[in-house]
């Protein structure tokens, strides 16, 4: 049988690639768009009323937003340092799409892509909003020049198999939607592990997709432990002419975005260490929502990681702030030995 050997988790928020001089372009878009924060919706105005301290004062100031850029670059390289030292075969992938591969045409609450491979698209500015920063953000997710990155189809057939077997419903993807310029562009929770973690030396992966973001079919946070159990067994019981295959797995996305909330991040990376299972599935799912609610994709991972023996340890988190209303990204980074 396969064997689980390493576990990793990440953000991928744009503020991780951008430079903290031009953090200032989310900002901009902060203060016009409404927050999800600890099940209220609020304004800008309304955030900025309520979470105005000194501490965040001093938080967003340029040597402030310097020093938690490096901090996270430090994290980061901590965590592609050791993927290229445990050398897996294998990465099965949890991470969520936000209308890159699926839309409002069809919207799977968990996915396996089980085709040969898929296509991360060049960089090409002209598919993003300058004035948004999301330029800039998007050269840390997309190469430049179109990259192919395998994908192992017997691992995802053995994980559909496994789910189905568990009593999940989970939508098969064998092929890449396509665009007129052929296949679409995998999603950048994708893109960026590749790109920053895998040092652009991509190894054949198992993209598993949570429907972190859109209503009304998300998974709640007990089924995203559930689900990463089953996925924990599928690697496992891999067998055939797999049995020396060494599998890793990992999370893309979370924590707390677009509102910074420390102390849930906290509370939740505790929970994760503990691997407290109950406290995962109890979290209100009124918390998962907006960009925090990729912390379900950690939930899997967590949970499979744990299932399979692994300890988490959290390699730094940083809360990356760009307004005094404490919007911005908590920045975690952790692995599963």
């Amino acid at each position: 049988m396969a064997d689980l050997v390493y576990g990793f988790a990440s953000s991928h928020g744009p503020l991780l690639s951008m430079t903290p001089d031009t953090w200032e372009l989310r900002s901009n878009v902060d203060r016009v768009r409404m927050h999800q924060f600890r099940g209220s919706t609020l304004s800008f105005d309304e955030m900025l009323a309520l979470r105005r301290s000194s501490y965040l004062i001093r938080q967003n100031e340029m040597d402030s937003r310097i020093a938690d850029y490096q901090r996270s670059q430090r994290a980061l390289d901590v965590l592609a340092d050791r993927f290229a030292e445990v050398k897996p075969d294998v990465l099965v992938l949890v991470g969520d799409d936000q209308e890159e591969w699926f839309d409002a045409s069809n919207q799977p609450a968990i996915s396996v892509l089980c085709g040969e491979s898929v296509v991360n698209r060049q960089y090409d500015a002209s598919e993003y909003v300058e004035a948004t920063g999301m330029d800039l953000a998007a050269r840390g997710w997309r190469p430049p020049q179109d990259e192919i990155y395998p994908i192992e189809q017997d691992l995802a057939q053995h994980i559909i198999a496994q789910a189905i077997e568990d009593e999940f419903d989970v939508s098969v993807s064998a092929r890449s939607p396509m665009d007129d310029k052929g296949p679409l562009c995998i999603t950048h929770s994708v893109g960026f592990i590749v790109r920053r973690i895998m040092r652009d030396r991509p190894i054949p992966i198992v993209p598993i997709l949570q429907n972190t973001f859109w209503a009304p079919n998300r998974p709640k946070p007990g089924r995203s432990v559930a689900f990463g159990k089953s996925v924990s067994r599928a690697i496992r019981s891999w067998g055939g002419g797999n049995a020396d295959k060494r599998v890793a797995i990992c999370a893309s996305g979370g924590l707390s975005h677009y509102v910074v909330d420390e102390e849930w991040d906290r509370r939740m990376l505790n929970a994760m260490v503990m691997a407290d299972e109950q406290a995962m599935r109890d979290e209100p799912d009124e918390m998962f929502r907006s960009g925090t609610s990729e912390t379900k994709n950690w939930f899997a991972v967590a949970c499979a990681a744990a299932h399979a023996g692994l300890k988490m340890t959290v390699v730094d988190y940083v809360p990356c702030y760009r307004t005094e209303a404490g919007t911005g990204s908590g920045m975690g980074f952790a692995t599963w030995e």
